[in-house]
């Protein structure tokens, strides 16, 4: 009973406070940065450049879904871009040799990423380690894995037709746009997560896990379980984000994806998530991922060297970090 009304009194206090709420201001700033680059450059509203923008963006977007939900139970998993790059290599090398057709071993790919998140969770839960170690390990270990097992070579990607492709990186014409079926991946996963943060009971749990871990546990949340089951969501993902990017390319890279831990991190924290855990939003993860996505496309057609972007990136964060503390400054003083 507690439980629920905290739900319900936290419920209220977003919807009294949305306005003034962290997800809010990354969609306003959001709007900013579209408005201000729109009228430094007209190509960048062009339909070409929204083309190219989307093609890249569910794809990290997918990762930072995950990222959102283990970030608000007070986790993080730096190990996301070692598996979106092993992923696709294990299962072409898989099907280049003959071992198995290119379905099962999509399953395998997919059992891979449960058994690297499981890893993860269980020695955070059950061991005591901080995530950070964990998966900072993790993620030499798979790198090491991607670069060695393909000698640091590039692996030619399925690119017969079939309906595996079709439903990862197929691609439809919407009106001038063309645009990739991951981007619906994309918008249902950020349906399914947004639900479950807000809606469910998991939600719940998962928020009350990354404020306080012992008070949940003494009402009788399932931190550990929660948590293990978090860390594979978020590496299955991260899987799927992989093979998503393989597909479109047609190349699977055991080198692929290098950053992409602390930008997806980035994405989310820009969106209002909390970085120590406790607070958690989708729509403004959402925000987050358009928001980083278009400055590194922007800041290129204005003529700023990409090379650039980091700087960028660190000065966005940096403030987007400010903002969020004085909004929750200034909504305890309420």
């Amino acid at each position: 009973m507690a439980l629920v009304a905290e739900e319900n009194s936290r419920k209220t206090g977003l919807r009294a406070g949305l306005p003034r709420s962290p997800q809010m201001a990354s969609l306003v700033i959001l709007i900013v940065v579209l408005a201000a680059f729109a009228l430094a450059d007209a190509d960048f509203l062009s339909p070409l450049n929204i083309t190219n923008m989307m093609a890249f963006l569910p794809e990290l977007g997918i990762i930072a879904l995950g990222m959102t939900l283990l970030l608000t139970a007070g986790e993080f998993d730096l190990s996301v871009g070692a598996v979106f790059a092993l992923v696709p290599v294990m299962v072409m090398l898989m099907v280049q040799k003959d071992i198995m057709g290119i379905g099962p071993a999509l399953l395998v790919g997919l059992l891979l990423c449960m058994v690297v998140g499981a890893v993860n969770g269980l020695i955070v839960t059950k061991i005591g380690v901080s995530s950070f170690l964990v998966t900072l390990s993790m993620m030499l270990i798979l790198r090491g894995a991607a670069v060695y097992i393909t000698q640091g070579f590039p692996l030619k990607s399925w690119d017969q037709p079939g309906p595996f492709v079709t439903l990862l990186a197929g691609n439809f014409q919407a009106g001038p746009f063309k645009l990739y079926t991951s981007l619906w991946w994309f918008i249902g996963l950020a349906l399914l997560c947004g639900y479950l943060l807000n809606y469910a009971k998991l939600g719940n749990w998962i928020s009350a896990i990354g404020s306080n871990r012992n008070a949940a546990i003494a009402r009788g949340v399932p931190a550990d379980a929660v948590k293990i089951w978090l860390f594979i969501l978020t590496s299955v993902l991260a899987g799927l984000a992989g093979m998503t990017s393989a597909f479109r390319i047609s190349a699977a890279s055991p080198v692929a994806g290098p950053g992409y831990e602390l930008e997806a991190i980035a994405m989310v924290v820009v969106g209002g998530t909390a970085l120590a855990g406790g607070r958690g939003t989708i729509l403004g993860t959402v925000a987050g991922v358009l928001l980083l996505r278009a400055i590194r496309n922007g800041i290129v057609l204005i003529g700023v060297p990409g090379l650039a972007y980091n700087i960028f990136l660190g000065g966005i964060i940096l403030v987007m970090v400010i903002l969020h503390a004085l909004l929750q400054k200034n909504g305890g003083r309420r």
